[in-house]
């Protein structure tokens, strides 16, 4: 048994020096043993039907990537051909934007920020245009690594628990659980209410008589993502200009119809369907987890952020319910 503690200590030390030397994919790596730690219930699932493991796990890697893209292409559509509208849009803000309340009058000032929010929304168009040969590059990478990860997923998962001591593998799939249930919120759950909520902005937009609607709907979707504050910093926008318009009118239909179908009726549609399949986190450590992941890790944090909240909630609850004696189910 010493033997295999130490076999699994090499391993650890052998993923860290790993790490340090593929450094500039580490990212894409993590995000790949992620998405593939989600798609391997559906590869079983798959060969439950009599699908052979290739097969089947070449078809979960299609689905997950088609899944992907979906998402991503209406932004990278967006960004590509839409950019000149929102630097327009931007620039379009009055320099002033006196807002009466209360029978006082304020005065919000946005010139000092256009300026600055121009260049930087040009500065990330561009630099998004010219890392597409790497970007390509690190997609094959992330293809690859997703489809052979999915492919050995069992092999992986007897090769952790192995070095896992027998009273603790309990405790483990417990972590087990909660991982992949916080890996599902943020994937699917989220893709799905993001996709929710671009389909039904379309004719939300539409009717309130936008010009841009499929570039504010994938915004709307795309904020969706953002917890706690969502598409509402949108139609928050969206009511400013109304008012700096002088339409008060179309501010109000923006709050309350784009409030109620855009921002609202997504979460009530979808996330009560896919909810019971994530782990039970509150709204505000979610928050935490994306806020904190995001700066202090980039892109990649808007994944691990969340997911280290996710297992520091995990480990109190197992230490709890230790210390009082009481078992904790799985999942719970």
């Amino acid at each position: 048994m010493r033997r295999a503690y130490v076999l699994g200590g090499v391993l650890v030390v052998a993923g860290l020096v790993a790490a340090a030397v593929l450094a500039d994919v580490i990212a894409t790596a993590f995000l790949a043993v992620t998405v593939a730690y989600l798609l391997a219930p559906v590869r079983g699932w798959f060969v439950e039907r009599g699908l052979s493991r290739w097969t089947a796990s070449l078809l979960s890697t299609l689905l997950a990537l088609a899944g992907a893209a979906a998402l991503v292409a209406p932004l990278l559509v967006v960004t590509a051909v839409r950019l000149d509208r929102l630097v327009t849009l931007i620039q379009s803000l009055p320099d002033e934007l006196p807002v009466r309340a209360f029978g006082m009058t304020y005065v919000v000032t946005l010139a000092q920020v256009q300026g600055p929010l121009v260049a930087y929304v040009s500065a990330v168009a561009r630099a998004i245009l010219a890392a597409l040969p790497v970007l390509a590059l690190k997609f094959a990478l992330f293809v690859l690594l997703v489809f052979s990860l999915v492919h050995r997923a069992g092999e992986a998962r007897r090769a952790v628990i192995a070095v896992v001591p027998p009273a603790y593998r309990e405790v483990a799939e417990a972590f087990n659980d909660r991982v992949r249930g916080t890996l599902f919120g943020i994937y699917v759950l989220q893709a799905a209410t993001a996709l929710g909520t671009f389909l039904l902005a379309l004719p939300t937009f539409a009717v309130l008589g936008y010009s841009s609607v499929v570039t504010l709907s994938v915004l709307a979707g795309v904020l969706q993502f953002v917890p706690i504050i969502g598409p509402s910093v949108l139609l928050g926008a969206l009511a400013l200009a109304a008012v700096s318009a002088g339409d008060p009118v179309q501010a109000a239909l923006v709050l309350v119809v784009g409030g109620f179908v855009v921002a609202w009726l997504p979460d009530l549609l979808v996330r009560p369907r896919l909810a019971r399949l994530a782990a039970d986190m509150p709204g505000s450590l979610y928050f935490v987890g994306f806020v904190g992941g995001l700066l202090s890790l980039g892109t990649v944090g808007i994944i691990a952020g969340p997911l280290a909240v996710a297992l520091v909630v995990e480990a109190a609850e197992q230490l709890s319910g230790e210390l009082n004696g009481i078992e904790v189910a799985d999942g719970d």
